[in-house]
């Protein structure tokens, strides 16, 4: 029987925190059990362990980058959690374009450590890249399409019979890393890109420096990134005075293509339980 939830989340822009711990809270208040959040997204976070139990359901959210569990980060899930008979639902944020493999991705892996997967859930969320791109989502719709799948968990739960997981065979391989691409349609290479800083403009708060979840930008001097830049925006986005930004021109170009392509595009939720085929 489960005693508590857990919701476990990647979420530099902080929207996969927000549909993570919402699904978590929402089960805990429809079984009457205590929820704890663990927000996996600093390095401090990623470098302690994470061990469950038969009694704990953890719902395990990450963003998708390039169609796929965020390769710099997909080793410390691997290396931090341990199932042991635990509960969990695999959980993904997108930007409006697709999310790929990652559910598959995210369910192998907690799959592969132990853990008894109930159910999977990709959510739309506005694009880290461009406020024009599924702009205001997740809305009222989305979260009551998250709200159905999290009491489709609780409903699992709630019976004296331990539902049974949903098991991906041996040998399923996530789709393929996605190609950004540029607006003329050829790729976009901005891997090496890192952001600029306006110096005249940032006053050194250190709020940068504080949520790179690469620990890559200095303390004494914030417009040095000195480590690998995964394009997660949180600099950009928590900066007060919005000193920072992308000079790359493949990354701006790529951008544009998502902004031209995907503006007017509504994707949908993806939400799949156990018991219910798998897409």
């Amino acid at each position: 029987m489960v005693k508590k939830i857990w919701a476990v989340s990647f979420s530099p822009a902080g929207g996969t925190k927000q549909v993570t711990e919402g699904i978590a809270k929402r089960i805990g208040e429809s079984l009457g059990l205590p929820v704890e959040c663990v927000d996996f997204t600093l390095p401090g976070a990623r470098e302690r362990d994470y061990v469950f139990s038969e009694t704990d359901l953890v719902i395990a959210g990450t963003p998708v980058y390039a169609g796929r569990v965020p390769n710099k980060i997909m080793p410390d899930w691997k290396r931090c959690l341990e199932g042991n008979g635990a509960f969990a639902a695999a959980v993904c944020t997108y930007g409006n374009r697709s999310f790929g493999g990652t559910l598959t991705e995210l369910h192998l892996i907690l799959q592969q450590k132990g853990f008894r997967v109930l159910g999977t859930a990709a959510a739309v969320c506005q694009h880290v890249f461009s406020g024009l791109v599924g702009t205001g989502r997740p809305d009222a719709a989305d979260r009551e399409e998250l709200d159905g799948f999290a009491d489709g968990l609780a409903a699992l739960l709630r019976t004296d019979k331990a539902p049974e997981p949903m098991l991906l065979k041996e040998g399923t391989e996530p789709e393929p890393y996605y190609t950004p691409l540029k607006e003329d349609g050829t790729p976009a290479r901005f891997l090496k890109a890192k952001p600029v800083t306006d110096m005249e403009t940032c006053d050194g708060c250190g709020r940068c420096t504080a949520v790179c979840p690469m620990g890559s930008i200095d303390r004494t001097d914030p417009g040095l990134v000195s480590g690998i830049c995964i394009k997660c925006q949180a600099c950009i986005l928590h900066c007060p005075r919005h000193a920072k930004y992308f000079t790359d021109k493949d990354f701006l170009s790529h951008v544009r293509m998502l902004e031209k392509t995907l503006q007017f595009t509504a994707a949908s939720n993806d939400c799949c339980l156990a018991g219910e085929t798998l897409a």
